[in-house]
């Protein structure tokens, strides 16, 4: 029998109980079943995937299931999963407590990842108080093949650095409520092939090469931040010359070699739904349970249907019968499920969820946040005739004709709502049979119920007379032709129309009809508009009015209405790739560059940097502790100007750069940009601006970039080669850079010198003082000025200064010569402000050792580890919980390596003369 180590109760030596928390289970109902109160009392089920969609029940429901968990003995509560991925894909709805948000599309178009963050965390906090502790979120997909994927809105787009930034900013919001987070779909569910057999399941064509290069980078960046709970791995099947697998989620190869052993993940793997026909017909669900187990899968997901999810239970049964489950294997998944749950949830938390009470408290505020998202998203893509707003170019009496599609209401919406409670008191009573029938609610359809608001909202916002019908595959009918006649304007919707073809050739045939009816000398303007797929007409010239609103949700549609008519301004712009083509052609616009004033800008710089922390890759997280005071240094023998792109309306920054002059060199010590307004050459504008004035003021021999005092960028990100990219097209020469690092010790308290070091030291004839104040310092202030850029010598200087919280470490060789410094800080030292770095808020007292100096010949690499030494020993004596190395040098990083400093931030340090000025063109 497997020994339980002490982190896990004596219950768990019950197999049953553990076999219970490693099957995810839903079913259809609003009400507790028999057959789910069976599956948590008796099989001990242990998660929950909830797809109710009565709001009003829904908070009694989770609590009712908690409470059945809590007497049936379970030792924490239910994992209580939900897919509220807002836009068409919500779980829960009801327009007097739960909002609606934009898809996550949608929100990407909106372009800011603050907002994709508030709406994140509003919908968390909204689920939440009905007692959810998952959200199946975020989507991070990237669309390879954008155009022809179903999985269209749900992702933010085609581009892995965008996906990856508004992916993290909503895994932020999530955590921030308290909900645990699911990235999805792993591998990718961006770029499927489909076979078109019920029985053929999808399959990734990429190589692991490309995969990597793309579909990856969300996951992989997510991963890294150390936040994402759970992954969700997909059930599509993966054909490339390294890898044939007819199902990830039960693949090895994606779980345990690429997921875990290659990009790092740690926490729960949750398999795709086992009960998909492809799977079900070829392996059946008992095997298919023991393979995602197998796999690496530590929750596997069974939607729905009751005899396959006891199936599913005895197939984990039969594994461990059969010795192709290890009890240790069993407990590996267990104690990842359970580490989850204490993260998310408690029995406190479970079974008093404040429901409707708080619900009706943050409503007002999330429905303000709600219209800004939408009306922020609405896209105007191309307005070529300038029809728009509506009210301006058509007359009141003029008549517009609505065109729209047959679909599908989406789940989340109040017309399902209704038609379900209009059936409800239409049908007879239900027999048991009917009363626990899982019943598919998807396939109700409602003709031209779903826009039937949206037209008569338009006739409202307009005051004038609206001719609304739909339109099918039949195409153009005769009663289409005699509304299009009688109409001055013309609006079609679209709903992918890239699958549904039937809707482009019908959008086709409208548009010819209209330019033919201008030709004769009629008024026929035309505007379509996509309510789902951006990519319906986008590339697509001859539409000449094209709008995008990423759902066709009821607020959707209003913010459409706003838009058309002139009540509030389209804001959105096309997600990923296609927002960059769009701005590559404005990139030679000149943005107006200001002096930074402190009075004004300081608040606005603030923003920024939060905009850049939240946007940043993970490995960038000194962004979050740096402020507006971190660039301004007020040193008297160091000049500094920084600049500003800004908007005089609203007082945002949209660039900031800062730049600084001393002994004849001109540093370029930081440059950004607003995430949400890269690519229209704000940047370019700050570079032009800061390199003349470097280059104009008296004496300059040399341009730098990145600079150690203040810390902030030491230089170019080694992880950034977009950036270095930038660069190098703006005419530097990067072909010899100074490679630098910041590097750390996570836990000082469990650091120990490496054996042998100090008996090293000792042979060497080393030894080390540690001095304060600028009366003894003559030889380390010329130590430093022989060996260092200038700008160091100013942090030594002022570091001396700083008596009480900080001094110099020195090296002396076996004849007292001066060998090497390093600056030692106390957590919270004056100088730490600064240095990003040094600063760990309120988890951990962080100790500084800033810019080792050491003079060049045989021993360096000794010196450098004796005076990190020395450091530590000065950082523990000041309490510090971490020890961070700032602005170490290339030939150092390995011995410190060896002592147990890890790279927190690599950087290049660049320089280039003042004779190579064409970067000051363009």
């Amino acid at each position: 029998m497997v020994k339980l180590d002490g982190d896990l109760d004596p219950l768990w030596q019950d197999l049953d109980w553990a076999i219970g928390q490693m099957v995810i289970m839903g079913w259809d109902g609003t009400e507790v079943t028999p057959q789910i109160r069976h599956l948590i009392e008796e099989h001990h089920l242990g998660s929950i995937l909830l797809t109710a969609k009565n709001l009003k029940c829904t908070a009694k429901l989770v609590q009712e299931l908690q409470t059945i968990a809590h007497q049936a003995g379970h030792l924490q509560p239910l994992l209580i999963a939900l897919d509220q991925e807002n836009g068409g894909v919500n779980s829960l709805y009801d327009e007097d407590y739960i909002c609606q948000f934009p898809s996550a599309m949608g929100q990407a178009a909106a372009g800011n990842a603050d907002l994709a963050y508030k709406v994140a965390k509003a919908t968390a906090t909204e689920v939440s108080a009905v007692g959810v502790n998952l959200i199946l979120g975020p989507v991070l997909d990237v669309l390879t093949n954008a155009r022809y994927q179903p999985l269209g809105v749900r992702a933010v787009g085609d581009d892995p650095q965008e996906v990856s930034q508004y992916g993290i900013a909503a895994m932020n919001g999530y955590k921030d409520a308290g909900v645990a987070t699911c990235g999805k779909h792993f591998p990718s569910y961006g770029n499927l092939d489909f076979l078109g057999s019920s029985l053929d399941v999808p399959i990734i064509t990429q190589t692991l090469e490309e995969l990597s290069l793309s579909a990856l980078v969300p996951f992989r960046n997510a991963i890294a931040t150390g936040k994402l709970d759970a992954m969700f791995v997909g059930g599509c099947g993966i054909t490339n010359p390294s890898m044939n697998v007819n199902h990830a989620c039960l693949s090895d190869q994606v779980v345990d070699d690429l997921l875990r052993n290659e990009l790092g993940f740690t926490g729960v793997a949750i398999s795709e739904c086992l009960e998909m026909e492809a799977l079900r017909s070829e392996i059946g669900v008992e095997t298919g349970t023991v393979m995602a187990v197998e796999a690496g899968c530590d929750l596997v997901l069974l939607c729905r249907a009751y005899d396959v999810q006891l199936e599913a239970i005895a197939g984990l049964k039969l594994g461990v019968e059969n010795e192709l489950l290890t009890k240790e294997r069993i407990y590996t998944s267990l104690r990842r499920v359970l580490k989850m749950k204490n993260a998310c949830t408690s029995w406190a938390k479970a079974l008093n969820p404040p429901g409707i009470s708080l619900l009706s408290k943050i409503h007002p505020s999330h429905l303000n946040l709600s219209i800004k998202a939408y009306d922020d998203s609405i896209t105007v893509i191309r307005d070529n005739e300038k029809l728009l707003p509506l009210n301006e170019s058509m007359h009141q009496e003029e008549e517009l004709l609505l065109l729209t599609p047959l679909v599908k209401p989406l789940p989340a919406s109040s017309l399902t709502k209704n038609i379900l409670e209009a059936k409800n008191k239409s049908d007879s009573a239900p027999t048991e049979h009917d009363k626990w029938i899982h019943r598919d609610r998807g396939v109700i359809m409602s003709g031209e119920g779903v826009f039937r608001e949206l037209g008569r909202s338009l006739a409202r916002a307009r005051r004038g007379k609206l001719l609304h019908t739909s339109y099918t595959a039949n195409g153009v009918r005769p009663v289409h032709e005699n509304l299009i006649h009688r109409a001055s304007c013309i609006v079609i919707v679209t709903a992918d129309a890239n699958r549904n073809l039937y809707q482009a050739g019908f959008t086709k045939h409208v548009s010819m009809m209209c330019s033919m009816l201008r030709a004769s000398g009629q008024k026929k303007s035309l505007v379509v508009v996509a309510v789902s797929s951006p990519y319906d007409f986008a590339m697509d010239k001859s539409i000449g009015t094209y709008i995008c609103t990423f759902d066709f949700t009821e607020m959707a549609m209003a913010a459409l209405v706003r838009a058309l008519c002139g009540s509030s301004r389209a804001r959105g712009t096309l997600p990923g790739t296609l927002r960059k083509s769009r701005k590559a052609v404005k990139s030679r616009q000149h943005w107006l560059v200001e002096p930074y004033d402190r009075d004004r800008d300081s608040n606005g710089l603030n923003d920024l940097l939060s905009a850049l922390a939240r946007a940043a890759a993970p490995n960038h997280r000194f962004l979050t502790t740096t402020t507006a005071h971190s660039f301004e240094i007020f040193n008297p023998n160091i000049e500094e100007s920084h600049f500003v792109v800004r908007n005089s309306s609203t007082q945002a920054l949209y660039g900031f750069c800062a730049t600084y002059h001393t002994q004849g060199t001109g540093i370029i010590g930081a440059i950004f940009v607003d995430p949400t307004k890269r690519n229209v050459a704000i940047g370019r504008s700050l570079h032009r601006r800061a390199l003349r004035a470097l280059i104009q003021k008296r004496g300059t021999k040399k341009i730098q970039l990145g600079i150690c005092f203040p810390g902030v960028f030491l230089g170019i990100p080694t992880d950034d080669g977009g950036l270095k990219t930038w660069f190098s097209n703006s005419g530097w020469d990067l072909q010899f850079p100074r490679r630098l690092a910041n590097m750390v010790i996570a836990d000082l308290s469990s650091w120990s010198a490496p054996e042998g070091l100090l008996q090293s030291i000792q042979r060497a004839n080393m030894s080390f003082d540690l001095i304060h104040g600028l009366e003894n310092a003559e030889t380390v202030l010329a130590h430093v000025a022989g060996n260092a850029n200038p700008e160091v010598f100013e942090l030594y200087r002022l570091a001396l200064q700083e008596t009480k919280s900080c001094g110099v470490v020195r090296a002396k060789c076996q004849r007292g010569g001066l060998v090497g410094t390093v600056v030692i800080c106390s957590p919270g030292s004056p100088v730490a402000g600064y240095v990003p770095a040094l600063q760990g808020g309120e988890e951990v007292l962080v100790g500084g050792i800033i810019a080792p100096v050491v003079a060049p010949g045989n021993g360096d690499l000794l010196v450098i580890q004796g005076l990190a030494l020395m450091g530590l020993r000065q950082n523990k004596a000041h309490k510090s919980g971490r020890s961070v190395l700032s602005w170490v040098g290339e030939e150092g990083m390995e011995g410190l390596g060896a002592m147990g400093w890890e790279v927190l931030e690599g950087w290049e340090e660049f320089t280039n003369s003042v004779e190579n000025v064409s970067f000051l063109e363009g």
